[in-house]
């Protein structure tokens, strides 16, 4: 910043000042955004209050307790504009650039995290103790979280329709149950719930295991969530040779009636404090409505108030042997 700037900054604040002293508005919003005014104005707050510790000073305590509340409604008025032009930029046209850069600026150090942790938990510094094991669990399941929610914004900045895997592929459907188990298993234990998985007769099939992963983490995330008591099971159905249910039950509080019309909207606003919500910004249940729907199927709900919830779906995954 040019002397000129910071000359300028400190006669804004300085009027601003002057006129909340003597009864008048506090308002910097003509304030170039580019000047620190708010650190401007605490290195001046300190040196007033070190000022005012002057005998001569002191005896005209009406002038500074006036000068130290003006001060404060200038710092107040300075929020509110900062809070202002961050609002501004999240609904202007760079809104979308914006969020999806804060999200991969968190998934960088998240991935970080990760891989550290699960460095530990295989050993990397040393044998671990069980509850050092589980501490470590607790923190890779707290950051996969994070990381899946930076994940989904930027999934539903893309549509929320991107599949990992372009193509089919074969995989093991109990290795992306286990996958789920090892991550969750942690959370599940913590709030001393009971974590269930059963995959199908037929284990191995041509799909998409990447998303099918994400939809079934999400889903078992958010019922370990809403669970206090109980259990969650992650369970599939072979409805015939290559239709496969997949169901993640819990025994939680159930959702609302009022909340079912807006359940897979993203960032849909909690109508009350608690309201089930998939996460704050609601985003996980509305990326695995995409997904499912990516692979050809449809994501659907049966709940019941203080009983449990049930989220269900099908996919087509045939059996190796029948392509060709």
């Amino acid at each position: 910043m040019s002397t000129i700037d910071m000359r300028s900054a400190v006669g804004a604040l300085a009027d601003a000042v002057r006129r909340s002293a003597t009864g008048g508005s506090a308002d910097v919003r003509g304030m170039p955004p580019f000047l620190p005014a708010r650190r401007i104005l605490e290195r001046v707050r300190r040196s007033f209050l070190e000022h005012a510790e002057a005998p001569d000073v002191r005896d005209q305590s009406d002038d500074v307790v006036a000068i130290v509340r003006a001060l404060e409604r200038v710092q107040e008025a300075l929020d509110l504009d900062a809070a202002h032009r961050f609002a501004a930029r999240l609904t202007g046209q760079d809104a979308q650039q914006l969020v999806v850069e804060m999200a991969h600026d968190m998934r960088s150090p998240l991935g970080s995290i990760l891989i550290l942790a699960e460095r530990l938990r295989g050993g990397a510094g040393g044998e671990l103790s069980p509850m050092q094991q589980r501490q470590l669990g607790l923190v890779y399941s707290a950051a996969f979280g994070l990381s899946t929610l930076a994940g989904d914004v930027i999934e539903l900045a893309r549509g929320g329709t991107t599949l990992v895997d372009t193509e089919r592929i074969a995989f093991s459907v109990s290795d992306v149950l286990q996958s789920i188990m090892d991550i969750l298993r942690p959370m599940a234990e913590e709030k001393r719930l009971e974590m269930k998985a059963t995959g199908p007769s037929a284990d191995v099939r041509i799909g998409h295991p990447s998303a099918l992963n994400r939809v079934l983490l999400n889903l078992a995330t958010n019922a370990i969530k809403f669970t206090n008591t109980g259990s969650v099971s992650v369970s599939t159905r072979e409805i015939d040779r290559s239709q496969i249910e997949f169901s993640v039950q819990d025994t939680g509080r159930g959702i609302p009636e009022h909340v079912m019309g807006s359940l897979f909207e993203a960032f849909r606003q909690r109508q009350t404090p608690g309201d089930y919500a998939f996460s704050s910004a609601g985003l996980g249940l509305s990326i695995c409505q995409k997904l499912i729907r990516a692979m050809g199927g449809e994501l659907h709900v049966a709940t019941e108030l203080e009983k449990g919830t049930r989220f269900y779906f099908t996919l087509d995954l045939e059996q190796p042997e029948k392509l060709g």
